[in-house]
């Protein structure tokens, strides 16, 4: 990449001097077009190369570190989403869960939430509304675990039933302008400045 770099700045000056002979100036360029063509594909190859394994890697940490884990105690809550009209819907739960709002909930703009805390361990949430009925899982851990957001539901007046987990900030609370960057946003932002600062040693500008 650096020779190439290099031929694109040496065709750039012949062009200049060549201005007045067209024909000549027609050839360097079409060798000008050639080298940059070669410097796209060298520049191509490493981004070809690690895409899947990148690709594998933030498909994985999308799945297991999107969210905080809830932790024992803490007030989460939980919103359900429903087909049809309805006035109200239950929330009902094990023993291991104390509801902080109250049970019966109205029904806005075809959802309901509830607030809840739990003890640790796997807790099973059932919202009733009309004549459905719904299970959710929801884990409540000190790890960095945590049970799918979201479950949507088939031939059931209840559409689906959400977590609302808190989204994981990599970075704490340190933002860039307050921006909180994701692992996608970490990756791209480590990637650029790993590229420049390579380019800067290699001299490659």
């Amino acid at each position: 990449m650096k020779r190439l770099k290099e031929q694109q700045k040496e065709y750039q000056k012949r062009m200049k001097e060549l201005r007045s002979n067209p024909d000549e100036l027609l050839k360097v360029q079409k060798e000008a077009m050639k080298a940059n063509m070669d410097y796209m594909k060298q520049s191509l190859k490493p981004t070809l190369v690690t895409m899947l394994p990148i690709i594998l890697i933030f498909t994985w940490m999308s799945g297991h570190l999107a969210f905080e884990p809830i932790y024992p105690d803490e007030t989460y809550s939980v919103t359900a989403a429903f087909v049809g009209e309805m006035d109200s819907a239950e929330l009902m739960t094990d023993s291991g869960t104390e509801l902080l709002s109250e049970k019966s909930q109205e029904v806005k703009d075809g959802v309901s939430t509830w607030k809840l805390k739990s003890s640790a361990g796997e807790h099973t949430l059932t919202v009733k509304a009309g004549d459905s009925e719904q299970q959710k899982k929801v884990l409540i851990t000190k790890d960095l675990k945590f049970e799918e957001a979201i479950s949507v539901y088939k031939h059931s007046d209840i559409e689906k039933i959400s977590i609302n987990y808190n989204k994981l900030k990599p970075l704490g609370d340190l933002s860039l302008f307050g921006w909180y960057p994701g692992w996608l946003g970490i990756y791209f932002i480590f990637s650029i400045v790993f590229s420049l600062s390579l380019r800067k040693v290699f001299k490659i500008y």
